[in-house]
C-alpha cells in the first residue's frame, strides 16, 4: 500500500462527501479511491468511513485520523513548496467559482493577463450565483461579494465595488425620477435581486454623509441571477440596485440612467475565499495574490 496515496484519497473523501467527488477531484478511478481507503483501514485496524448505499460519513476514529494527517500533508507540501517554488513556475489545476456578472464582467476579460503570466496552470471555472460547497464541490477558491460568515473559511480582501441605483428612460418616462429614497415607496417598482442562499430580496441600501438606510418594500420582480437582474432593468421592468460594473455599458449607451446618485451605498467588498483545512497551494496562491492585484483595476473601469 502506498500509505501516502491512502492517507490523500481518505482526506480528500471526508473534504468531499462522498468517493466520486473525490475520484474526480484526484483524477483517479472510483474503484482506486475505495480500494486506497480500505488498505488504509485494514493498516490501521480501525474503521475511518461508516458506507451506506446513500452517503459516506466519518467515524470518531476517522475524524481525529484526518484532522492528524490533514496537518502532516499540509507540512509536506510546504517543505516540497520550499524547494521547487525557487526554480519552478506553478502548474496545475484550478478549480474556481465566481459570480455570472463579476466573471462576465470582470474576471474573464482580466483572465488572459493571468494565463499569460502562468501558461501551466489550468482553470475550470464555474458561473452562477448559486453559493457552493468549497468542501464537498472541491472547489479551490470562490470570488465572493459582501463579509465573510463561515468561520471554517479563509478569506483574502481583492477589492471593493461601487453600487449604483438605476431604470430605462422608458421606465423613468412613464413612473418618474425619483428625488430621494423614501420615494421608491410611493408607486414605484422595485427589482430585487434574491439571494440564491437565502431566498430572500436584497434591501435597496442608500448612504448619504454617513447616514445609512434601506428601502425594504414590496418589490415587483425578483430575479436571483445578476446579469438577467441587469436585463430586467434594460427592459424597463423597474428599477434595480447592482454593481456599477454590471451597469457600466448600458449606462454609457444610454439604455440605463443612474438615479438617486448622491445616496449611493457604501462600496461592496469582494473576497477570494478558500477552506480553513486545505493547504494552499503554489497555484492557488498565486492566483489570489493576482486577483488582489488585477481586481481592483477591473471592478472600477
Amino acid at each position: 500500500m502506498d500509505q501516502l496515496l491512502a492517507i490523500r484519497a481518505f482526506g480528500r473523501v471526508v473534504e468531499a462527501g462522498n468517493f466520486t467527488r473525490a475520484a474526480d477531484s484526484l483524477d483517479m478511478p472510483n474503484a482506486t479511491i475505495s480500494k486506497l481507503v480500505q488498505e488504509l483501514e485494514a493498516h490501521l485496524g480501525v474503521k475511518l468511513l461508516q458506507r451506506t448505499t446513500r452517503r459516506v460519513s466519518v467515524t470518531p476514529e476517522g475524524q481525529d485520523y484526518y484532522e492528524k494527517t490533514a496537518r502532516v500533508l499540509a507540512d509536506l507540501e510546504d517543505i516540497d513548496t520550499s524547494f521547487a517554488v525557487a526554480r519552478s513556475k506553478p502548474r496545475g489545476h484550478l478549480r474556481i467559482d465566481v459570480g455570472s456578472s463579476t466573471a462576465s464582467d470582470v474576471l474573464i476579460p482580466a483572465l488572459p493577463d493571468f494565463l499569460a503570466r502562468y501558461p501551466d496552470i489550468r482553470i475550470d471555472l464555474g458561473v452562477s450565483d448559486r453559493s457552493v460547497d468549497l468542501i464537498s464541490d472541491s472547489v479551490d477558491c470562490v470570488i465572493r461579494g459582501g463579509q465573510l460568515v463561515e468561520s471554517s473559511l479563509v478569506a483574502k480582501a481583492i477589492g471593493h465595488a461601487d453600487m449604483v441605483t438605476c431604470a430605462s428612460p422608458a421606465y423613468l418616462k412613464r413612473y418618474g425620477v425619483p428625488a430621494y429614497p423614501e420615494e421608491l415607496k410611493n408607486g414605484h417598482r422595485l427589482i430585487a435581486y434574491v439571494s440564491t442562499a437565502t431566498g430572500r430580496a436584497m434591501p435597496f441600501r442608500f448612504e448619504r454623509d454617513g447616514v445609512k438606510s434601506e428601502i425594504k418594500t414590496e418589490h415587483w420582480v425578483g430575479i436571483n441571477e445578476s446579469n438577467a437582474h441587469v436585463a430586467a432593468g434594460e427592459a424597463g421592468l423597474g428599477i434595480i440596485q447592482t454593481f456599477a460594473y454590471c451597469t457600466r455599458q448600458a449606462l454609457e449607451r444610454g439604455e440605463l440612467v443612474e438615479v438617486l446618485k448622491e445616496w449611493r451605498p457604501s462600496r461592496f467588498p469582494f473576497h477570494a475565499v478558500y477552506p480553513q483545512n486545505r493547504h494552499l497551494t503554489h497555484r492557488l496562491r498565486v492566483f489570489i495574490d493576482w486577483l488582489a492585484e488585477t481586481f481592483p483595476v477591473h471592478l472600477n473601469k
